[in-house]
């Protein structure tokens, strides 16, 4: 049966019921489906749909157009695009339509409906957009629908699209179908006074807000969880808690809240809606949580966090929210946590969503939720600065300029040459990020930076080999765009005349997957005269036998250096034991595809201990242009001469990574803290005499030992500046060997 008169106050839309048509131009032709002039056995002006639509005709000779539901899940829809007068600004639209046998899909919005659409010449969607008229059950017999609204200025096109919109099951008739103008001045009322009553709706529930926030300090009622509702089952005014939520009692009697995840990749959420008084600018969200035997979920996203949403007065999402987020655990303990954050402007209400998210397993405690205003302008200023700095990071790409690429290196000796024959002494800095980040962070106007302004002529460049295959969590393309920011680090390198050396950033020993990344990576950079390959980061924990040629690691006993730096997922498979295939096996799956780059292969204890090799434990380069030792030295390693220049009259060494923080790091003892304004100019002068290659660690200002204190690149005082001026030529005295 027809629907009552109605209006939307979002978008002056109203329905009621039909009327006898008056003087009007008609602007759909052919809809009532009877004219098919060329005899295709379709009516003329409408689109042919694959599956799902028909031509029928009744008994009595009359045509309509049916929609069938194939199968549930299906999307029926017919599209017809009518071009509206210059002057129409408000348009009515009436049909019949007949809904048999309609089950509705799995979302209260599919069901059977006309979608609208207004656009303008350049077929660019205009809002606000009139809403769907939609059925969601069966009608007795033949119905007939009107509805009028206006249309947003500069339309050109209305699109009408009748629909069965996912339904399980169903036929949608539609038969007689009118668009034509009409007079405008209903609907300009009738959405005056729907705004007038939004906008009295909004201002009270704006100034319920406002006392609560006077008397109660905060815009979330029952924060704590203290109080129950009427069933002393649930806190008050947090609602129905359904599967994994629950209602818990500390030791000393008070309340919290519970998530817990029942099954592996579902969702436990809790949902609440709050207020924001007029005239705030930015909030404060203040809380403490708990998070017990946690396991991320598959994509990045997949954890446990509070999800935000602001809303305007209609209800519709606005941009801006944060969403503050944990993938560990808090080991037993209450931990406090603050978000603040600026408010877009027009946002009346925040929805807050405490949710483990698709997670594997565990649960987040909650408890003590506190919202309310803060000062706006540091957020402001911060934001300023971010796009400031995103600006400032933009970098073209470029095209490749091979008159400006650096020359081929080989190894001669301890020497690197070039193919002139002239040695080559690589000094630069690690650009990191694209171990820890699928997107990095900063790595091309860092690698601009480091070579234009720190004058560095070679780049140490960290990987990792399950971004380069595209198997991390939000990956969906194979890895090419990761690939591809490699590619443009090394064009922007070679187009200078520096060098890139591609790390694959791992630990303890090398295992097949290693392999199978060289092979790859060999073969896009095969012979690349800027390009250099690191071949595994930090082995450790093993023999030189192991290290060399392969055997089976033991489970990891105890925590490592390197787990500061690893996802639990990372960690819990780090420690087990496997099978390595030894550093040989590295350069072989490099040799084997041609490429003739330097390899550089780092010692034991973390890259640190070259005294193997010395003592036999040499690698085979396998016929390519030479292979370079690396060694990582930071304060707390000793012993530079047995560890590290004990091969420097044979081969030529790299000081691959090399740092000092002025801050402790958490795994060493307070003893093995040196003072970086003592130890780095030792180690500088240690590198310049005896001339070893180096690429200091890190030109990022959040991974330590830190080079920079920000994005606009200022040294750090104690190891950022000391690099700065010995890539600048400035000679360094070594008094004390370690």
């Amino acid at each position: 049966m027809p629907y009552p008169r109605l209006v939307s106050a979002a978008f002056g839309f109203f329905l009621c019921l039909a009327s006898p048509l008056v003087a009007a131009d008609v602007l759909l032709t052919n809809g009532d489906f009877e004219t098919d002039s060329n005899a295709d056995a379709w009516p003329d002006h409408w689109d042919r749909a694959k599956e799902g639509i028909t031509w029928e005709k009744e008994e009595s000779g009359n045509h309509f157009l049916r929609l069938t539901s194939p199968k549930p899940g299906a999307m029926i829809v017919t599209y017809r695009p009518i071009p509206t007068p210059k002057d129409a600004t408000a348009v009515e639209l009436t049909w019949k339509q007949r809904v048999t046998g309609l089950v509705k899909g799995s979302s209260p919005w599919f069901d059977a409906r006309i979608m609208i659409e207004c656009k303008d010449a350049d077929g660019k969607k205009l809002t606000p957009t009139p809403p769907p008229a939609y059925t969601g059950k069966n009608t007795d017999g033949w119905v007939e629908r009107t509805t009028s609204f206006l249309l947003p200025e500069s339309t050109h096109t209305v699109e009408l699209m009748p629909a069965l919109f996912q339904v399980k099951q169903g036929t949608f008739d539609l038969d007689d179908i009118i668009l034509k103008p009409t007079d405008p001045a209903p609907l300009l009322a009738a959405k005056a006074a729907a705004e007038e009553k939004k906008a009295k709706v909004i201002a009270e529930r704006r100034a319920k807000a406002a006392k609560l926030l006077e008397t109660e300090g905060s815009l979330i009622t029952n924060g704590n969880f203290e109080k129950a509702d009427k069933s002393g089952s649930a806190p008050a005014v947090w609602g129905k808690l359904k599967n994994g939520l629950s209602w818990e009692t500390n030791e000393d009697g008070t309340r919290f809240l519970r998530l817990t995840s029942t099954k592996p990749g579902e969702t436990v959420m809790l949902f609440r809606t709050v207020d924001i008084p007029e005239g705030v600018k930015a909030l404060e969200f203040i809380w403490r949580q708990r998070i017990a035997g946690l396991k991320p979920g598959k994509e990045p996203w997949f954890d446990a966090r509070f999800m935000m949403d602001f809303k305007d007065g209609t209800g519709k999402k606005m941009k801006g929210a944060p969403a503050p987020y944990s993938r560990n655990d808090t080991k037993g303990a209450w931990v406090s946590r603050t978000a603040k954050f600026l408010v877009p402007d027009g946002a009346l209400s925040l929805d807050i969503m405490p949710v483990l998210f698709q997670v594997k397993q565990g649960t987040l405690d909650l408890d003590d939720l506190v919202l309310k205003p803060t000062e706006p302008e540091p957020l402001l200023a911060a934001a300023a600065k971010a796009a400031e700095e995103a600006r400032l990071a933009q970098v073209d790409s470029e095209e490749t300029k091979k008159d400006k690429w650096p020359q081929e290196l080989h190894v001669s000796g301890n020497q690197v040459l070039n193919k002139d024959g002239k040695p080559v002494w690589l000094q630069g800095l690690n650009v990191v990020s694209l171990e820890f980040l699928v997107k990095g962070d900063h790595v091309l106007k860092s690698t601009l930076v480091a070579l234009d302004d720190w004058k560095a002529n070679i780049i140490r460049l960290p990987v990792k080999e399950d971004y380069w295959f595209g198997e991390a969590g939000g990956q969906k393309d194979g890895g090419k765009e990761y690939r591809e920011l490699v590619d443009q680090v090394i064009t922007l390198a070679a187009n200078r005349g520096a060098y890139v050396l591609l790390d694959l950033h791992r630990f303890r020993a090398p295992a097949q997957q290693h392999a199978v990344f060289w092979k790859d990576a060999a073969t896009r950079y095969k012979d690349h005269p800027a390009v250099l390959f690191d071949l595994f980061n930090e082995p450790h924990g093993t023999t030189w036998e192991v290290w060399k040629d392969g055997g089976f690691v033991a489970e990891k006993k105890k925590p490592a250096d390197e787990d500061s730096f690893l996802s639990p997922e990372e960690k819990a498979k780090s420690a087990q034991g496997f099978q390595a295939i030894g550093m040989q096996a590295l350069v072989n799956a490099v040799r084997e595809t041609g490429a003739k780059n330097i390899v550089v292969v780092g010692g034991l204890d973390w890259s640190y201990d070259l005294s193997g090799i010395a003592n036999g434990f040499t690698i085979d380069e396998r016929g390519g242009n030479g292979l370079i030792y690396a060694t990582h030295i930071y304060p707390w390693k000793r012993g530079w001469q047995e560890k590290v220049l004990v091969i420097a009259d044979k081969y030529p060494i790299l000081v691959g990574e090399v740092g000092a923080d002025i801050n402790k790091m958490d795994f060493l003892p307070d003893s093995a803290h040196e003072d970086p304004y003592t130890w780095v100019p030792d180690m500088l002068g240690f590198i310049q005499k005896h001339r070893l290659h180096w690429t200091a660690f890190s030109f990022h200002p959040s991974a330590s030992p830190v080079m920079i204190t920000g994005w606009d690149y200022t040294p750090t005082p104690y190891w950022g500046a000391f690099v700065k001026r010995a890539l600048a030529g400035e000679q360094f005295e070594m008094k004390k060997m370690r």
